[in-house]
């Protein structure tokens, strides 16, 4: 990190990098004896930096990584990265030849887009490494099997693997709920599950088809169903130390925010504060202004519904939060000065009482964290 731009100490993200070795120690502790280890550093590492968590990765002995895209895979190629890399999403055909080059695994989500990765494959005289997604109950990419579509997809997906120019290296499915505590959420999970071996069984019976790596493990799966390993688990989430309410893995955040109080002012009650008078003082109060706003990450749904950590305690956050800035009452807190720190999330400021505040899920609140905060890592000799 440039030592002058940290200097301006507007807004920033401190990663700890040991804590993300730490949680992937704890992660691969908990798997089963050969079970391979994929980290999902898609969406910038859900906002962590995904060339420095990548790099951490591939020197702890990860075996995969996953991206949603092209231009993602190609930015970890770009930097070095060369372990296998696997892209979730949807790659257009006309690419092939940009996967190829960079040793990149695609997925393929259905026969018709097999023939067109075949038959540019064909067009190249090369092969392509490709993994098969199956719809399970996720109702997004894969080859629809469910239901009366069981023989129908079943066959698709034989039919894909017989293609020419295709290394098919693997098969797998994503769990729609299974972070979830519930019973109905639990059925649903196992509901897939069982229809995803299935799936694996017919194309093994049916097509004589077997695959070097099965998975279906997110994190959710990773804590909660940890037989349903198989040969790879796909933890994101939870390497970054969320999704083990009762901790029975070990982890920790690896991600800060924290902000300055740029402004201390007065006012008189009666005072309409930030855009849309949403607030209004019911006393004489000292407010700060603190320099992070939407455009950070900072949410504006949870405007007036949110705490944040201060010097002297707790500060509620009050008004509209802005683009650029926001208002707390420091009123009770002295301690809190022009300059001081303030942490937005972390340690002492939970990020799901944040997520909760603003009607969503902490994913959304960490992978909207903005490229302008600049991002400081702890590197594992600090």
């Amino acid at each position: 990190m440039d030592e002058l731009k940290f200097n301006t100490k507007r807004t920033w993200a401190e990663i700890d990098l040991n804590a993300v070795r730490d949680n992937y120690t704890a992660i691969r502790r908990s798997l089963p004896d050969g079970c391979r280890f994929l980290g999902v550093v898609k969406a910038n590492a859900y906002g962590h930096g995904a060339l420095e968590v990548s790099s951490l990765l591939q020197e702890c002995g990860a075996d995969y990584l996953a991206v949603s895209c092209l231009d993602e895979a190609l930015d970890l190629r770009e930097g070095g990265i060369s372990m296998p890399i696997l892209i979730l999403g949807h790659t257009p055909a006309e690419y092939t030849d940009l996967l190829i080059e960079n040793d990149i695994t695609q997925t393929v989500t259905c026969l018709a887009k097999a023939y067109e990765y075949s038959e540019a494959c064909a067009k190249l005289g090369k092969t392509l490494k490709v993994h098969h997604k199956i719809d399970t109950g996720m109702s997004r990419l894969g080859y629809i099997v469910s239901g009366d579509s069981f023989e129908e997809g079943t066959d698709n997906i034989i039919e894909s693997c017989r293609l020419p120019y295709l290394i098919n290296e693997g098969i797998y499915t994503h769990f729609a709920s299974s972070d979830e505590y519930t019973a109905d959420a639990e059925k649903y999970t196992l509901d897939q599950f069982e229809l995803f071996m299935a799936v694996i069984r017919a194309v093994k019976e049916k097509g004589g088809i077997e695959f070097e790596i099965r998975h279906c493990a997110n994190s959710g799966a990773v804590v909660n169903y940890p037989y349903m390993a198989l040969d790879m688990v796909r933890p994101g989430y939870l390497l970054y130390g969320y999704g083990d309410p009762e901790n029975r893995i070990g982890l920790r955040p690896c991600m800060r925010l924290l902000t300055t109080i740029s402004t201390i002012k007065h006012y008189a009650p009666g005072t309409c504060v930030s855009y849309g008078r949403k607030f209004t003082t019911d006393r004489r109060m000292r407010v700060g202004v603190l320099a992070a706003g939407y455009a950070d990450g900072l949410p504006r749904a949870a405007s007036g519904k949110c705490s944040f950590k201060t010097a002297g305690g707790y500060a509620r956050q009050i008004g509209s939060i802005c683009m650029d800035m926001c208002m707390a009452d420091l009123t009770d807190l002295p301690e809190a000065e022009v300059g001081s720190e303030v942490e937005l999330f972390g340690p002492e400021s939970d990020i799901n009482k944040l997520a909760e505040a603003a009607y969503t899920i902490p994913y959304e609140i960490l992978c909207s964290v903005t490229k302008r905060v600049p991002r400081i890592y702890k590197n594992l000799s600090d």
